[in-house]
């Protein structure tokens, strides 16, 4: 039975080798410490974190994310170990997105289970206000055995105050370390949805977990995680750019001071007609799964439907991948286990009783892998199936440009929810490819990476080709969003020093599109820069003066992009630091940056650019896997937007636009 602890409670521990899972609604760092008696930490390899991931007995995520699963062996640890501490920080607390203290979301859950799933005990951290990280619970010695105990410490300075209060000396130095870590990991992780309100539900069922460890969840009646959010933005709200809800936010109900259910509803929302029901599934067939539907999920639109249903697809995915993982790590787990006592045992050498004990062992352990792999199998196929309706439905800015959505393309009068930038893919899963949404107006630039990598299908990738490759995908995101915005609404600038990408470049230039000729040489660079930093300043001006309207005569106030190509050359130190600018400032004002670049080549300027390249979501040009996601950081194979060879559909498209354009100015 489960013990569900409450700060300070202890509980036994009948096993060496645990999991901690922890569930936080929001992306939060977990952390393994070792201490003494005392509860001193002896130095920074006593610490498992992000960026040292594995120590003797500790393995922790590489990355933050809302759902974590932490192994521990206590069997692996020192004796001059007494305690092992499970430790939780928010990114935001440094510099990062999302909220900067646990009083601001829901309280973190953290269970500890035995490797076949089974649940020892749990904890829901509540309490906590301005904290930004905090001692979950910690396992120790008493009397030659293992107990757990709840803890719920907090601290307001962060892990270089939480370090410090278990005496180690480099705790400001660690504390750095993981920060930059966590950093590095959250540039890569794929941007989280916002969070689904009571109607943003989706209707369907999600696919069954594999079966295995992974089976274990939150104990019934427990106040469990807040699950992550799919998105989708009720109508009667804001608009597509107005503010949205912060993402890993409590939904459920709360108490009012008058003990009644807090009514967060939208004000308009009371008198507005509930949406349309979704569309209902066929009957099945006896004995067969139900069959999809395009745009099963809840929401106010067709459009709105289709991006949850997305959304809901990816995390699907990513926990049966989790589950199936899980299950194989269980079963490796225990098979090496039972081996181990085999091998030990003087009386299994004779007679052939150990030969049969490590067959038995390999038998069971394949059981138990093929048992995983057919619930894995059982659920990718039901998304396959549901990605085979879903695809043809999407609308544009949601398709694959050999969609023939594309072929009946008009100017939108309305900016959508989101933009498709490529596909994503697990390797445990090669025949479904899920769409990589990112909502719009963008929240922070794009990186295309030109730098020379190894394909991953083994192929050779040299340099030239990078660059050129890297070119065509900037070309390619770039022509998507000016097809998604309506007429005179976005608008884009590029600066191309060395005129190397004149040939990718071509479909944009001979449509018109841009605002004006790309910028050449060190004098265009200057001048692009100046007039955009320019134009971020008397924005930010406006908005901090209250007069949003106060703007000069015929100003642009349309969304505004920059390709920036070959970058550093042409690049002096002033123009490196107006990049630096444009990035941390321009998105809340409008001005977005896409960098074509090899970071490699720009490593001369050293430590400057770090912030630059971490605020920036790397895509690649070929298939790559250095994409996560925010649940539980799985490694997605991204795959850029491929317009099909020989196709004219992207000046097709272009030329559109280019022409409403002009209407539109007349």
């Amino acid at each position: 039975m489960t013990a569900e602890l409450v700060r300070g409670q202890n509980h036994p521990l009948s096993q060496s080798r645990l999991e901690i899972r922890i569930s936080a609604g929001t992306p939060v760092a977990a952390a393994v410490a070792l201490s003494d008696e005392n509860g001193r930490i002896h130095g920074t390899e006593w610490v498992a974190h992000p960026g040292a991931p594995v120590q003797p007995g500790l393995e922790v995520s590489r990355q933050a994310a809302a759902d974590h699963r932490l192994a521990v062996d206590l069997d692996a640890v020192t004796e001059a170990v007494h305690r092992v501490s499970v430790l939780l920080a928010l990114p935001a607390a440094n510099g990062g997105a999302g909220p900067a203290r646990f009083g601001a979301v829901a309280a973190p859950f953290v269970a500890v289970t035995g490797l076949d799933g089974t649940e020892v005990a749990s904890y829901t951290i509540t309490g906590l206000d301005l904290e930004s990280a905090v001692v979950a619970l910690e396992l120790y010695r008493r009397q030659g055995a293992w107990k757990v105990r709840a803890v719920g410490q907090g601290y307001a300075g962060g892990l270089a105050e939480l370090f410090a209060d278990q005496g180690l000396s480099e705790a400001a130095q660690l504390a750095a370390g993981i920060d930059e870590a966590v950093a590095r990991g959250l540039a890569r992780s794929v941007q989280a949805p916002p969070p689904r309100t009571s109607e943003g539900d989706r209707s369907r069922q999600a696919a069954a977990p594999a079966v295995g460890p992974d089976q274990g969840a939150a104990p019934q009646g427990a106040p469990g995680p807040v699950p992550p959010a799919y998105g989708g933005q009720p109508a009667g709200g804001q608009g597509q750019g107005g503010p949205q809800p912060a993402y890993g936010g409590a939904t459920g109900p709360h108490a009012s001071a008058g003990g009644g259910p807090v009514d967060y509803s939208h004000p308009r929302r009371q008198t507005s007609a509930p949406p349309p029901p979704p569309p209902a599934a066929p009957p099945a067939q006896p004995g067969q799964p139900t069959r999809p539907v395009a745009g099963d999920a809840t929401g106010w639109s067709m459009e709105e439907r289709l991006y949850n249903q997305v959304w809901g697809m990816f995390e699907d995915l990513a926990r049966t991948a989790a589950a199936y993982r899980s299950a194989v790590d269980f079963a490796e787990s225990r098979m090496d286990k039972e081996l181990e006592q085999a091998l030990s045992d003087p009386r299994s050498r004779i007679g052939g009783q150990g030969d049969a004990a490590r067959e038995a062992a390999r038998a069971r352990y394949t059981q138990l892998v093929d048992q995983a792999r057919a619930s894995l199998d059982r659920d990718v196929a039901q998304l396959v199936a549901e990605s085979e309706v879903v695809e043809p439905a999407l609308p544009p800015a949601f398709a694959r440009w050999d969609n023939p959505c594309w072929h009946a393309y008009r100017v939108p009068m309305e900016i959508p929810m989101a933009l498709r930038l490529g596909d994503l893919r697990l390797p445990e899963a090669e025949s479904i490819r899920i769409p990589m949404l990112l909502r719009l107006p963008l929240e922070r630039g794009l990186w295309i990476d030109s730098g020379r990598t190894d394909s991953l299908d083994g192929s050779f990738t040299d340099s030239h080709d990078m660059r050129r490759l890297a070119m065509d995908t900037a070309v390619a995101h770039a022509a998507r969003l000016l097809a998604v915005y309506p007429a005179g609404e976005f608008t884009v600038h590029v600066v191309d020093p060395a005129g190397s990408g004149a040939q990718a470049l071509a479909p944009l230039t001979q449509t018109g599109v841009l605002a004006g000729p790309p910028a050449q040489g060190a004098a265009g660079v200057t001048e692009v820069l100046a007039r955009l930093t320019q134009r971020v300043d008397l924005v930010q001006m406006a908005l901090r003066g209250g007069a949003p309207d106060a703007l000069p005569p015929g100003f642009d106030t349309s969304q505004q992009l920059l390709i920036v190509n070959d970058f550093p050359h042409g690049f002096d130190d002033r123009a490196v630091n107006q990049l630096r600018y444009l990035v941390d400032e321009g998105p809340s004002v409008g001005v977005h940056l896409m960098m074509v670049a090899d970071r490699e080549e720009s490593a001369g300027y050293g430590p400057l650019l770090d912030p630059l390249w971490r605020a920036l979501l790397r895509l690649t040009p070929v298939p790559d896997d250095h994409l996560a996601d925010p649940w539980v950081g799985h490694a997605w194979t991204y795959e850029p937007p491929a317009v099909p060879h020989g196709s004219e559909v992207l000046r097709t498209v272009l030329t559109q636009v280019a022409e409403a354009r002009r209407t539109w100015n007349r």
